[in-house]
């Protein structure tokens, strides 16, 4: 039990409120759990209000509800970042999620059987905390960035915003994954030259907007192959999520021929700087004048001071720690399934998290499987 001299002390700390934290809230609220939900962010659904202007989302608005409240479009619209993120704000409305804005979690510490989540001075402390946050935390820019020109405006696509932070030239976009091809048909579409950076990684062979999409493909694709065959209890699943983890993931909404009608020029992979320009591993020198990296994140777990890494990886199964009994995490890129980041996976993961809290509070201790 909880010791009366802990001020804020709850049965569950929920640390993050996108979708995957809103998930575990629901699930946790229906099970008559007491928690609260910790953000950094002042209002719920800044996640997605503070990316790239024109971003809309992969899914359309069937697959883009949480469990519980419909996504309030058109079944085959695509929602902007920012129409998600008020949809998010509302779901938290709705079920009255105790969400906590404001607060940066800097630190995460057990103590006999108490977790203790601070913010700077303030603590927290709960028998157990669901770590509800995206692997995409710290921008990863190479280190040989630090040579280019001083007159080359290069910055990671975490601070992209629009087409009219680039200065006046060429744009190069390092990075050919769906973020990456986006942003450079978006520089292409206002500059002369527009160049991609990066490995070929596939692309679904269908329009996810088209009519055999509507009907069909979408449902097959995420629904059952995303959501129920690429998992980590399938074999393919497992072999899937080495790939996509270590080379990420096909191109959803984009197909080859859009780089070729928007003029888009591809190249390889950068993998150093001549004389203050990019260069690619054949050699080719790229004498432009701004790069956006879409290069990826690392996952920032600097604050959590519990052992939980393995071979630099964090150690669970589905989210739950075993050796951490009452640690969990929710949203990471392919926690269980390929579906585990996109906003209809969600709920499965929280359900099962939640599934394992509720027999750990009710002193069973066996680990759910449902």
């Amino acid at each position: 039990m909880v010791d009366e001299h802990y001020q804020d002390k709850y049965k569950v700390i929920v640390i993050g409120a996108g979708q995957a934290g809103l998930s575990v809230g629901y699930f946790l609220s229906r099970s008559g759990i007491p928690f609260v939900v910790l953000d950094a962010n002042k209002r719920v659904g800044d996640s997605w209000r503070n990316r790239w202007d024109s971003l809309r989302l992969f899914t359309p608005a069937k697959f883009n509800g949480l469990v519980g409240l419909p996504f309030p479009s058109r079944g085959n619209y695509f929602p902007a970042k920012d129409e998600m993120g008020d949809y998010l704000g509302k779901y938290a409305e709705h079920f009255k999620l105790p969400v906590r804005g404001g607060i940066k979690v800097t630190g995460l510490t057990k103590e006999k059987d108490l977790f203790c989540v601070s913010s700077g001075e303030q603590l927290f402390y709960a028998e157990n905390v669901v770590i509800a946050m995206s692997d995409f935390q710290i921008p990863k820019v190479p280190a040989f960035a630090q040579k280019l020109n001083p007159d080359i405006l290069h910055f990671h696509s975490l601070y992209y915003r629009n087409a009219s932070q680039f200065q006046k030239g060429d744009v190069l976009v390092v990075g050919a994954g769906n973020s990456g091809a986006e942003i450079a048909l978006e520089a292409a579409a206002h500059h002369h030259n527009a160049w991609l950076s990066g490995r070929d990684t596939g692309h679904i062979p269908f329009k996810i907007d088209g009519a055999l999409a509507r009907i069909i493909l979408a449902r097959l694709v995420f629904r059952l192959v995303f959501h129920r065959i690429l998992t980590t209890s399938t074999p393919i699943g497992k072999k899937v999520r080495l790939k996509v983890i270590s080379k990420g993931g096909p191109l959803i909404r984009i197909k080859p021929d859009a780089f070729i009608e928007a003029g888009v020029k591809r190249v390889p992979k950068i993998v150093d700087v001549d004389n203050g320009f990019p260069v690619t591993e054949t050699g080719q020198k790229l004498e432009v004048k701004n790069i956006v990296w879409c290069t990826g994140f690392h996952p920032s777990s600097s604050w959590i001071n519990i052992p939980i890494l393995k071979n630099g990886e964090l150690t669970h199964k589905r989210g739950v720690v075993d050796e951490v009994p009452g640690l969990y995490f929710t949203g990471l890129h392919f926690l269980y399934s390929f579906s585990s980041t996109m906003v209809h996976g969600a709920a499965r993961d929280a359900e099962y998290i939640v599934k394992n809290i509720r027999s750990r509070l009710n002193g069973d201790g066996s680990i759910q499987n449902n």
